[in-house]
């Protein structure tokens, strides 16, 4: 069978969407499924329905990567988007062709061509997504570096290229999953221009550019890991894809920048779930309290009543009202967009769990709980309290699931973990910092009360003692003990 590309694709008789020559617009440092599956695809939508003839040029940010591959499919590539919507299965495939090339800037000639590219009339964006670590600024990047080791001084030897030829500035589009990601690269690239003594011109020129930080919220499985799967998809597109990528159906891309960026953009125009907004902070809170929320909220507890992924869950009445009710009635009020903004998010989270192509393992989502719980629920619980002046039965009830979960017949603590038995009579193992899971197992033969004491008066793992709540303390040794005599399930419901 031969390897797709574009003579390739039309032999196999592809009937979608294709543009084949197109301006680079696009300087892209990452080439990985995730930017593949959803900042490509936005592109190449933006190609088909709001006429943007734009392509992407995507730079390796680490020594190896999948350029070679790239390069001998010509940029194509298979994605599938799969998942539920509104109850409906969705399984769509799209060629995308929005990539022109891929570079390596560790070998010397394609280094050059970045070069080039940076002093291109029509590079418009670069997009970044060079791992949480990869915004970091290291001194001992140079400026004569072929290539210098972080992406900001890379990005600042692009930049410098770019002004010197005279050229408009920028947007940057950054997608780390770190918090203000955009402003964090900006801080870099400034600190190289001090560091490397670049003209205060340059550096003026450079707050011309558009740093903006976003939010990216899709679930990217990536390669198709079942090689009879595989093989049954290459078969019928009729044509071997080793760059096929796999992401859910659902996905949202929040920019921070100036109104006028929407209309710059494509997106808009294109209909796509993409939103330029003056501050990505209270969509990052929905991303968090709602969707992460929701899952730290319900999955302990869950997996003591006998469950084991995610979509299981979404089958059971309880479970899903319990995660429904907890969503709608103790969380979302207290969070600052829009309420039917708001629903509909959490209406898509509840498709998104019920996703038929993807075993989302609850021990998976367990790891690490305790600062998961502070991060993503605490919040939540604490807006509800102060707004309606009494204890949110659900949340707290999830408070109680996690001590439940960390404490549930403790038999040992090893190297890997704290290994407690399941209900069901399987064990498990608590995966947390250490100090956490020493905590649990000096308190294993407490009683429910003293454990609840124990863990709410822990100020570090609170940053404050909870116990100083009215009623918490009583409520939450009340439904640990309810866990425990009638099972986790038994007491989600009596929640609703």
């Amino acid at each position: 069978m031969e390897k797709l590309n574009y003579a390739v694709l039309e032999k196999s008789g592809y009937q979608g969407y294709i543009l084949k020559d197109a301006p680079e617009k696009i300087l892209q440092f990452g080439e990985g499924n995730f930017l593949r599956a959803f900042v490509d695809y936005w592109f190449d939508v933006a190609n088909e329905k709001a006429g943007f003839n734009g392509k992407a040029v995507l730079v390796q940010p680490i020594a190896s990567g999948l350029t070679d591959l790239i390069n001998e499919q010509e940029g194509l590539y298979t994605l599938y988007l799969r998942g539920s919507e509104k109850g409906r299965k969705v399984d769509d495939k799209r060629v995308i062709s929005s990539v022109s090339r891929g570079l390596n800037p560790y070998v010397k000639e394609d280094y050059d061509k970045v070069m080039e590219i940076a002093k291109s009339d029509d590079l418009e964006y670069v997009v970044s997504n060079t791992t949480e670590a990869g915004i970091v600024y290291d001194p001992a990047c140079q400026l004569d570096d072929c290539p210098p080791s972080s992406f900001p001084a890379k990005l600042t030897q692009l930049l410098y290229a770019r002004y010197q030829a005279g050229k408009a500035p920028l947007v940057i589009l950054s997608c780390e999953l770190i918090d203000n990601n955009g402003k964090e690269l900006q801080k870099c690239v400034g600190q190289y221009i001090d560091q490397w003594q670049l003209p205060a011109e340059f550096k003026a020129w450079c707050d011309t550019c558009l740093f903006c930080s976003t939010l990216v919220d899709r679930i990217v499985p990536g390669r198709i890991r079942d090689p009879k799967e595989k093989e049954a998809l290459d078969a019928a597109n009729g044509y071997l894809d080793e760059l096929m990528d796999v992401g859910e159906c659902f996905g949202v891309w929040i920019i921070e920048g100036p109104a006028e960026l929407e209309d710059r953009l494509p997106f808009k125009k294109a209909g796509l779930n993409v939103h330029v907004v003056p501050d990505v902070t209270p969509y990052k809170k929905r991303k968090v309290r709602i969707l992460n929320g929701a899952h730290t909220g319900f999955v302990l507890g869950a997996y003591l009543g006998g469950f084991d992924i995610v979509r299981d869950c979404m089958h059971d009445d309880v479970v899903k009202g319990f995660m429904n009710r907890m969503l709608n009635e103790e969380i979302i009020p207290g969070l600052p967009l829009d309420k039917k903004d708001l629903t509909e998010f959490a209406a898509a989270v509840e498709d998104r769990f019920n996703n038929p192509f993807v075993n989302h393992e609850l021990m998976s989502i367990s790891l690490n709980s305790t600062s998961k719980w502070k991060a993503r629920n605490m919040p939540s619980f604490f807006a509800y309290l102060e707004s309606e002046g009494k204890l949110p039965a659900c949340l707290t009830m999830s408070l109680a699931a996690y001590i439940a979960f960390y404490s549930s017949d403790i038999q040992e603590r090893t190297d890997k973990g704290l290994v407690c038995k399941r209900p069901a009579g399987n064990t498990y193992v608590v995966s947390d910092d250490g100090w956490v899971l020493d905590f649990f197992y000096d308190h294993r033969n407490d009683s429910a009360k003293d454990l609840v004491n124990a863990v709410l008066s822990n100020e570090q793992m609170w940053d404050q003692d909870l116990t100083k709540i009215d009623g918490l303390a009583d409520k939450v040794t009340e439904d640990l003990e309810l866990i425990r005599s009638k099972g986790a399930k038994a007491a989600y419901a009596s929640c609703l």
